[in-house]
């Protein structure tokens, strides 16, 4: 491998190794938002305390991805100076914004948020409270609203002009509302949903299936999980067929190898463009992430509307097989979505910004050694965190809800001593 291809594998996995993190967050942060929602405006105390119960307990699930999630994406951006030197000198005045927006909001905004929701439970009013979630789950898909437009810029470069081969930013709105990111935006929202929900109905199936009492608490997160997946799972194949004019349009060559048709016509009409060399992408490989994340998503668009007829008198949850399925369900819409991403990305090759930077123009002028080097680092630290994070998930799934310590009740305190001077115990507000 050259250093070009050690720089590919090593941004490829990466990247797909955190994505894993943020389509669980972005999926799932809505849910526990519509939980805690539930349990603030309803007055039955006890529908009241399992909904209570539900929240912290997906909430917590929520946290340790969350966590664990952020350790991977402060790896990200780094490496557009450490690998891909020539995209940074390039296009660093086009999306260098977006990119810096990005990470106020995930690093400042979302984890503040999210910071004060954690430690808010029985300090703060309840609409308070609840405010605080939504504002994560806000922040989180503004986040993923500015990537995007980064990403969207290197798809389809709108709203500059190149001076002397630097790339300068001149129409900040056709940035902003650029077609390649908004369409991905609304494909990537609903993945994500279709995700949390999938996630959400296939462990509570889990706990059914084992026979667990907290009926109430899983029948109820079961329900949302199975609605919300069943409607996302429609509309991101509706919106997954939206995009291929756009791609027509911005990336011919792509939509040829998709279609399976007109390879011959782009990659003529790309030499006429842009000079000799070779602008047909991996098509195997394009195709097959292609047919997979179509077939997934039928699939799971299939099973979950089955699923939700199947809730009426709880028959879903009384034949244990269909509980299986459920949970073995989970899996699939990661894949679909990672799927989902090798299109994207592959697709544009050998472009880094489609029709103006190539990857080979890109990439940094380092050793193989050191890309070598660097691609083993830092794929072993994304695999260990991913496996820190589904063994410390999968270890408070199983625990169930009675192992919850988000918004646990704080001990009692302990006595304080006497004051030695006045025989009377010490003013806790000095203290």
């Amino acid at each position: 491998m050259g250093p070009t291809d050690l720089a590919r594998l090593q941004f490829a996995g990466t990247t797909a190794i955190h994505w894993l993190f943020v389509i669980l967050t972005m999926g799932l942060v809505p849910l526990v938002a519509v939980l805690h929602t539930r349990a603030a405006l309803t007055r039955d105390p006890a529908k009241k305390a399992v909904l209570e119960r539900a929240t912290r307990f997906w909430g917590q699930l929520y946290v340790i991805n969350y966590a664990v999630g952020i350790v991977t994406g402060l790896v990200m951006e780094f490496q557009f100076g450490l690998s891909w030197s020539g995209l940074s000198a390039f296009a660093g005045n086009v999306f260098g914004a977006p990119l810096a927006l990005e990470t106020l909001i995930a690093f400042f905004a979302e984890s503040t948020f999210l910071g004060m929701w954690i430690f808010g439970w029985s300090r703060l009013r309840a609409g308070v409270h609840v405010t605080l979630i939504w504002l994560v789950a806000l922040t989180a898909y503004a986040s993923a609203y500015w990537i995007l437009v980064a990403n969207g810029f290197m798809q389809h470069p709108v709203g500059h002009e190149v001076r002397e081969g630097t790339a300068y930013l001149t129409d900040f709105g056709a940035l902003l509302t650029n077609s390649s990111a908004l369409m991905a935006l609304f494909h990537l929202s609903l993945g994500a949903l279709t995700t949390g929900g999938v996630f959400v109905a296939g462990i509570s199936a889990y706990h059914f299936a084992r026979g667990t009492e907290e009926t109430s608490l899983f029948r109820t997160s079961l329900r949302l999980g199975l609605w919300v997946a069943m409607i996302a799972s429609f509309f991101v194949v509706v919106v997954g067929d939206l995009q291929i004019p756009i791609l027509e349009r911005t990336q011919p060559m792509k939509a040829a190898v998709l279609e399976g048709s007109g390879v011959a016509e782009a990659q003529a009409r790309l030499v006429a463009e842009h000079g000799p060399g070779d602008y047909v992408p991996w098509q195997g490989t394009m195709r097959f992430s292609m047919d997979a994340m179509t077939l997934i998503g039928n699939t799971v668009s299939t099973i979950t509307f089955l699923a939700v007829i199947l809730l009426w008198k709880d028959r879903l949850v009384r034949w244990r097989p269909l509980a299986w399925l459920m949970t073995a369900m989970i899996p699939f819409p990661f894949l679909a979505s990672v799927g989902g991403w090798v299109v994207r990305e592959v697709g544009r090759q050998p472009w880094l910004v489609y029709g103006e930077l190539t990857v080979d123009d890109a990439v940094s002028h380092v050793s193989t050694t050191a890309f070598a080097v660097s691609c083993t680092v830092f794929l072993a630290v994304f695999v260990a965190l991913a496996a820190v994070n589904w063994t410390l998930i999968t270890r408070f799934v199983r625990r169930g809800p009675d192992a919850v310590q988000l918004g646990a009740t704080d001990p009692l305190p302990l006595p304080l001593p006497d004051d030695e001077a006045g025989g009377r115990p010490l003013d806790t507000a000095v203290l």
